[in-house]
């Protein structure tokens, strides 16, 4: 049995193997390590145990203890373990949340104060739903724009930075899907800006830690738009796309002071014809545009670009932003519309 000392601070526990204690009662529960040399949230715990009328021992083996979450898994330290702790869980899976319950209460007390904007950074969980989230996203801005009374309310989203397999070959994505929703939000509906973050994340951990560089898109976004400064505030954007021969001709907005392909050749363009099989193309900058071919494809019809859940992928302006990952087809859809 681990031992701490009397004052509550932990004594090292690195000669330990586990820990044994005796529970009783109803319903579940899951044991959790407290650990300061995680990084996020994700400790290390139990599977979901469950109690019955009479005590029981129960023995945890350090070894058994896995992390939780969906951030990097780090090695159990034992010599940093500070304690642990015991959560009831009523059911298993996540809890049950009343309809409207975080809006209720986390948004509406808002309402009543002016504000000038908003920041979404969300859309991780609704990624298999990402045509769902066309309509969700949009939904949500307007519905508190109306509600605060105020239609001219900005609203700044950061789309979902790299995170997952990088591919081997072109392939199918539901973040990319989920990033389109975002950048077609921001496209669509007036007062809205978008911070890509393709090139920020981490292909092993979902909490991406380069904060700093989301931070200062989206200022520069708000401060071109809302305040007007004469600044370069967004990376390039897809705008609109034309067939020459074997070739298909890719034009931007927010080029800023020229494209550039950071680091040499660009990387992560795909090309397809009239099978809907997309390979892995060559990319020039040809003044403000990217002219796209491969000798697989010689009578091309689409384009896709950073099209994956962690794409290699290296498009910027001079200025130091980046594009914004895209597709010109609507040929195939990995989610689902609707629930």
């Amino acid at each position: 049995m681990a031992k701490f000392h009397q004052d509550g601070s932990p004594a090292d526990l690195s000669t330990y193997a586990g820990l044994r204690f005796w529970v009783r009662g109803n319903g579940s529960f899951r044991l959790h390590s407290l650990q300061p040399t995680i990084t996020d949230w994700d400790d290390y715990g139990t599977q979901l145990m469950h109690a019955s009328a009479d005590w029981k021992p129960v023995t945890i083996w350090f070894r058994d203890l896995r992390q939780e979450g969906w951030g990097v898994v780090n090695d159990l330290t034992p010599s940093t373990l500070t304690g642990f702790s015991i959560e009831n869980v009523p059911t298993s899976g996540y809890p049950h949340r009343p309809a409207s319950g975080l809006y209720q209460g986390m948004i509406v007390p808002l309402l009543p104060y002016p504000f000038r904007g908003a920041i979404w950074y969300q859309g991780e969980s609704n990624a298999p739903k990402a045509q769902q989230y066309r309509l969700l996203l949009i939904d949500l801005i307007q519905s508190w724009r109306s509600a605060s009374h105020n239609k001219d309310m900005q609203f700044l989203v950061v789309q979902l930075p790299n995170h997952g397999a990088v591919p081997e070959q072109p392939t199918e994505s539901d973040w990319a899907e989920l990033r389109e929703a975002q950048l077609l939000t921001a496209k669509q509906l007036p007062g809205t800006g978008l911070a890509v973050t393709i090139d920020v994340g981490d292909p092993k951990d979902i909490h991406p830690h380069r904060k700093a560089e989301v931070g200062e898109r989206l200022a520069l976004w708000a401060m071109g738009t809302t305040y007007k400064e004469p600044i370069v505030f967004s990376g390039p954007l897809y705008d609109s796309m034309a067939i020459e021969g074997n070739k298909i001709r890719i034009r931007f907005i927010h080029t800023g002071s020229g494209l550039l392909a950071k680091g040499g050749v660009l990387q992560g363009f795909s090309i397809a014809g009239s099978d809907q099989k997309f390979y892995w193309a060559s990319a020039e900058i040809d003044g403000d545009s990217v002219v796209v071919s491969t000798p697989q494809v010689p009578a091309p019809l689409a384009v896709r670009y950073a099209w994956a859940d962690s794409p290699e992928c290296n498009l910027y302006n001079n200025d130091g932003l980046p594009a914004s990952p895209f597709r010109t087809d609507t040929w195939r859809f990995a989610t689902r519309a609707q629930q």
